[in-house]
């Protein structure tokens, strides 16, 4: 079967431009790949975690997600794909990455990760090319420049002189995921021995048309996580490289980059949610199978706190998702903001949840346990370790006293459009994305929305409890706004720890401002995510990670929270603030 955009299509409205869509196609993908926990499902659990214990692909799944068509939804609609808005992307794809990080990975975002250089920066002829080869069922990977605090995908660089009709390239790569099996290789390569930023360009690869002995096939490479993807390396000597394989100008490859990793980063943290919401769903069953009365106590703080920082990671996700459309000039800021705050808040999860699991967590032979062991591998191979927060610091990080000198308390607010999960939004445009300035519309958004709960301070119950909440995150803004000024004007190190705290708390601010901003602006369709209850609990524990003086807990929102993640776990719903229904 295979998912063409008209059958996605949602009447009276252009395709891809509103949630319906986008959960259209994400409820089509569940029915394919059917319930994860049926043993007999050879694309359930059971079977993918056999699969990472061979340290091989899961073929038959990857062969169902070719059938559908997965790669159109990494192609603009105008050559012929469904992507549209990054936010609707990343529901679209949660389907496949609730069952498995490394499947959505090796059959699925890394082609994304690839090809945004070409969305970003190529010609008329490279885009068709590129959509036609996603299409058809082609795959594409990237081979990433040097990178500071890399981790082994992003280590080593390529380097492509000039010569007449093109380039010659060089260099060698150790661990490139897809590495065998693309069909379009994209390249990093140095164009420039001087240090800079015009140092680097992008080179499209066909692998088909390699000279005999110019590219050397290293040795696959066995990672902790991800085991069920392939890595390995390359080598290229003296390759030639023909002039029409240059994205867009010689040079561009640092802000091709740019624009790109903010996309990355943003899907990147929109999808994995769903992978630890497998882990919580586990957790449920754990603490609920073989129990008629309630949840034991000790199991509430866990389970009730986990479902609240999904909540949340989802709120700051879908938020930055949203802006790429929105506000493409000014979303890079939050987007490293977002990349950096999720996966922290997501192995911390990950831990809390191995206290309800136990051993089951590690237990691959139970799909419906066994899940916690295999996303603790995989979440740092797949970016959300040191690497990918190291990488998130260094856009943070300078421009934190520009933001206190010139934009705190200072810019308008972002529009409401922006938390509305219902709404139209312009389509993506890589071209669009900044790189650089554009302010802070979060914390804007942030001073807004306490300033409208204000009201309320003092106040009995959660209303009062989420107004107190966002005077703390607004306190906490004003102290770091005077910290931040004092920064060196020549640029604060990366490697000093107090600079690096200033880029922590910072995160947390702006990840408050995504929780208030997506409450505020509930319609009252979901009760649950109109009452306060989940933000409250969100934003306390997220004080309390930061420091940040809140007031205590209400009585009886971890209950409420938990009440809720009982409900939809025995109704079969997400975790997320979609809660839409799916396979068992």
């Amino acid at each position: 079967m295979t998912i063409t955009a008209e059958t996605s299509h949602s009447p009276g409205a252009p395709f891809g431009r509103t949630e319906a869509d986008a959960l259209a196609r994400a409820e089509r993908l569940e029915a394919l790949l059917g319930d994860p926990y049926d043993p007999a499902n050879p694309h359930g659990l059971r079977a993918l975690f056999a699969a990472d214990d061979r340290r091989e692909p899961p073929a038959a799944t990857e062969a169902l997600l070719a059938e559908a068509g997965l790669g159109a939804e990494f192609v603009p609609v105008a050559h012929g794909g469904r992507l549209t808005r990054a936010d609707s992307l990343a529901r679209a794809l949660r389907p496949v990455f609730r069952r498995d990080v490394a499947l959505g990975f090796g059959y699925g975002i890394t082609s994304l990760f690839a090809v945004g250089a070409v969305w970003a920066a190529g010609s008329t002829q490279q885009r068709q090319d590129v959509a036609d080869l996603l299409l058809r069922g082609g795959r594409a990977t990237i081979l990433h420049h040097e990178l500071a605090h890399a981790n082994a995908i992003l280590r080593h660089e390529f380097s492509a002189r000039t010569t007449r009709g093109g380039y010659r390239l060089d260099g060698s790569k150790d661990v490139i995921i897809n590495a065998d099996r693309a069909d379009l290789r994209v390249v990093y390569a140095r164009t420039d021995t001087a240090r800079g930023p015009r140092s680097h360009s992008v080179f499209l690869l066909d692998p088909a048309s390699a000279p005999q002995g110019r590219v050397r096939h290293l040795p696959r490479v066995e990672l902790p996580g991800m085991r069920g993807a392939l890595f390995s390396g390359l080598e290229f000597t003296d390759c030639p490289v023909p002039a029409e394989a240059l994205v867009g100008e010689e040079g561009e490859a640092v802000g091709i980059a740019l624009r790109v990793f903010q996309v990355n980063r943003s899907v990147i943290c929109g999808v994995v949610t769903a992978a630890v919401g497998t882990v919580l769903h586990s957790a449920v069953r754990a603490a609920t199978d073989g129990r008629e009365g309630p949840v034991a106590r000790r199991r509430h703080k866990p389970l009730a706190g986990v479902f609240a920082d999904l909540l949340a990671c989802d709120a700051m996700a879908t938020v930055v998702l949203r802006a790429l459309s929105l506000l493409p000039d000014r979303a890079h800021l939050f987007a490293a903001a977002v990349k950096y705050v999720v996966p922290d808040l997501l192995r911390e999860d990950l831990q809390e949840l191995a206290t309800v699991l136990g051993a089951r967590g590690y237990d691959h032979a139970s799909p419906e346990y066994g899940a916690l062991d295999k996303l603790v591998r995989d979440l740092p191979v797949a970016g959300l370790g040191h690497a990918g927060s190291a990488s998130c610091q260094a856009v943070l990080v300078p421009q934190l006293r520009g933001l206190a000198a010139r934009s705190w308390f200072a810019e308008d607010e972002p529009p409401p459009e922006l938390f509305r999960a219902d709404g139209e939004l312009p389509g993506l445009d890589y071209r669009l994305l900044g790189i650089a300035g554009g302010g802070d519309f979060m914390a804007a958004s942030l001073v807004g929305s306490a300033a409208r709960l204000a009201a309320s301070r003092g106040a009995r119950g959660t209303l009062g409890a989420l107004a107190g909440l966002a005077e703390a995150f607004v306190t906490e803004l004003r102290a770091l706004r005077e910290q931040c000024r004092r920064l060196p004007e020549s640029g604060a190190a990366l490697t000093d720890p107090a600079v690096i705290v200033l880029g922590d708390r910072y995160t947390g601010i702006v990840g408050a401002a995504a929780v208030l901003g997506v409450w505020e602006n509930q319609d009252g369709t979901d009760p649950f995510l109109a009452d306060p209850a989940w933000a409250v609990l969100a934003l306390s524990r997220l004080a309390d990670r930061l420091g940040v003086p809140a007031p205590d807990l209400s009585d009886g929102v971890q209950e409420q929270v938990l009440d809720e993640l009982v409900r939809r776990y025995r109704e079969g719903r997400g975790y997320d603030l979609t809660a839409v229904a799916h396979a068992p």
